[in-house]
This record gives C-alpha cells, sequence and structure tokens, in this order.
C-alpha cells in the first residue's frame, strides 16, 4: 500500500529555494548545513577555547573512577560518535544497559538520552559520569582532581573567569559536542542541487523510502529522526528495560525509545536501543515483517512487501547518508 509523504513536497520545494539562495552566494556544497545553525543555548555561547577545552575533557580518562574510560570511549570519532558495540564498556569491566547512539549533530536534539526526557546536552553530561556502570565518580572528587590540573585550572580562568567546577566541565563538554557537524553526505549534496551525487538506484531508493513506504513518519529528513520516543515493535516483552516507562511510570511508554537519527547509519551498527539487529538488512527485514504486536507499538509501523530489487535499493539510498567529512577534526 502506497502511503503518502506528508514531507516530500515540503523537502522538495524548501530545497529548491536553498539551491537558489546558495547559488546566488557561491556558496560551495561543502558550507551546506541542510539542519541549519547550532544555537548557542542563553548561558553558553560557543566559541573556540571553549570548545578545544571540552574536546580535552571529551577525551580525558581521569573523568572515570578507575582512569580507564573516557567520553570517546563509548563515542569514538571513526565511527560516528558510537562504538559499534551491543552494549559500552564502562569502569572495572560493566556494561551499559543500552547501545551508544552517535553524538553528531547532537546540538539540534531538544532532549537527550533515549528516553527523551533530558532537556540540555550541558545537564545530560553529568549522567554517565556519575552513572555507577559508565564512568561511577563522584563529581565532587572529580572536580578536585581536574582543579588540581593546571592547564585545565588556567583555562577555566581564562575562558569562564571562574575556578573549575561544575558549570566550565558541562558548559566545555556540551560546546564540544555542539561543534560536532556531520551534513555534507552525498544525499545532501543531491538534495542541493548535485543531481550526480547519487545513482539512479539510489534515488529509487530515496522514493521508496519517502513516497511509497512509511519510513518519512519518523525518519523525515533533513535530521532524519521525529527526535520523539516510539515503540517500533521490536518485542512483545522488553524484559528489565523498558523504555521511557522508567522515568515517569506510565505503561503507555513501555517499549519507547527515541528514534534515532539515519545519519551515517552505516558507521553505527548494531542498531536499536540494545544493539539486537547487527546489520542495516535486519533493520528491512524487522520493519519488513510489521514488528511484534506490542500494544504500544506505533500504528504506522505495518507488514510491507519489498522484492530483492527494493530491499537493494533501499539500502544503497541509506548508504548515501555516511558523511565523514567531520573526521578531517580528528586524524
Amino acid at each position: 500500500m502506497k502511503l503518502q509523504n506528508p514531507y516530500s513536497i515540503i523537502i522538495f520545494t524548501g530545497t529548491f529555494f536553498l539551491s537558489l539562495f546558495l547559488y546566488q552566494c557561491k556558496t560551495t556544497i561543502q558550507s551546506i548545513q541542510p539542519m541549519g545553525e547550532v544555537i548557542s543555548p542563553t548561558g553558553n555561547p560557543i566559541t573556540a577555547e571553549k570548545i578545544e577545552l571540552g574536546r580535552k575533557l571529551f577525551f580525558d580518562k581521569q573523568l572515570s573512577s578507575d582512569g580507564t574510560v573516557s567520553c570517546a570511549t563509548c563515542h569514538l570519532p571513526q565511527y560516528a560518535f558510537s562504538d559499534q558495540k551491543s552494549f559500552s564498556d564502562g569502569v572495572q569491566g560493566r556494561k551499559t544497559q543500552r547501545n551508544a547512539p552517535s553524538i553528531l549533530n547532537a546540538g539540534y536534539l531538544p532532549t537527550v538520552m533515549y528516553d527523551g526526557y533530558i532537556k540540555t546536552l550541558e545537564l545530560q553530561v553529568i549522567v554517565p559520569i556519575q552513572e555507577h556502570v559508565e564512568m561511577d565518580m563522584n563529581m565532587l572528587d572529580l572536580l578536585k582532581r581536574l582543579k588540581a590540573n593546571e592547564e585545565y585550572q588556567e583555562s577555566a580562568k581564562r575562558i569562564f573567569n571562574r575556578d573549575f567546577d561544575a558549570f566550565v566541565l558541562t558548559r566545555s563538554i556540551s560546546a564540544f559536542e555542539r561543534s560536532l557537524i556531520s551534513q555534507n553526505s552525498r544525499f545532501d549534496q543531491y538534495m542541493s542541487g548535485n543531481k550526480k551525487a547519487i545513482t539512479k538506484n539510489e534515488i529509487a531508493g530515496w522514493n521508496l523510502f519517502s513516497d511509497v513506504l512509511y519510513c518519512t513518519k519518523c525518519h523525515p529528513a533533513p535530521s532524519f529522526t521525529t527526535y520523539l520516543p516510539e515503540n517500533n515493535g521490536l518485542y512483545l516483552d522488553y524484559g528489565t528495560d523498558l523504555g521511557r516507562f522508567r522515568i515517569f511510570n506510565d505503561s503507555n511508554d513501555i517499549g519507547k525509545f527515541k528514534v534515532p537519527s539515519l545519519r551515517n547509519l552505516e558507521l553505527t551498527f548494531p542498531y536499536m536501543h540494545d544493539g539486537s539487529l547487527k546489520n542495516i538488512e535486519e533493520v528491512i527485514k524487522h520493519y519488513q515483517s510489521g514488528g511484534k504486536n506490542h500494544p504500544n507499538k506505533n500504528k504506522i509501523i505495518q507488514k510491507i512487501d519489498l522484492n530483492s530489487t527494493q530491499i537493494k535499493q533501499l539500502k544503497e539510498f541509506l548508504l548515501t547518508l555516511t558523511d565523514t567529512s567531520y573526521m578531517s577534526q580528528f586524524r
């Protein structure tokens, strides 16, 4: 059954005017940010110095109790800031409960974490540091440790005009995270006017994705996510991880996890909140089946028929969303 995509007209109309504007301004494809500019939050304007301090902290294993885990342990640049593991490694060999998501384009997130309830990146920074299975670090002890670091203390005084404290820690790391932009995929170039950027098969896959299937209901361009928690019918019984239910104890939230962006999904396997689907083919197969009939499953998700050619085209389109140009900062 063909489902009309309510976003298609908006996407292509917006693309036409964007392309016209870029032509008039003689702007290169590489400078395009189809998701718009990341806006600095009130109280934490982004600066180059702040980003650099945040970068150092992000890769610093001193943030963990045993000195073995940094933010980058679970969010490696070469894997689109994920780690290609079902569950990430924490201190003392502990394992996280959920799969590590990519944090590229995190500056656009209206809420953070799979449950979709933490409002800012600044608040999110504190969570893995204090989480028992991740960094397991007492915040007061950490701040004493980092304040004693001459480089960090000097940077705090110079950038924030204060001693190194929780404000400096959270504002610096979140500023670094907002600097992580990946929006120059071949698909982005195609949508910006370069019609040779993707192949006929990939275009056919995009048409399937956007105009035939229900994919853009939850993964609309250009962000390829609605940022909303949804139950996609992964399980009939979600076991010990009931998703957003753990936040509000609302049975309607059982099995709901925030819709991930599909950008760079070639690099971010395995998939789903628990890394249970190992490759793109398994993900397509899941949605072909219509998922398990959990009472909270999004009703958009229904069984679909795809032939082998369509599956190939759909996968080829999804691979056009890969963009590793951000890696020039980390080589």
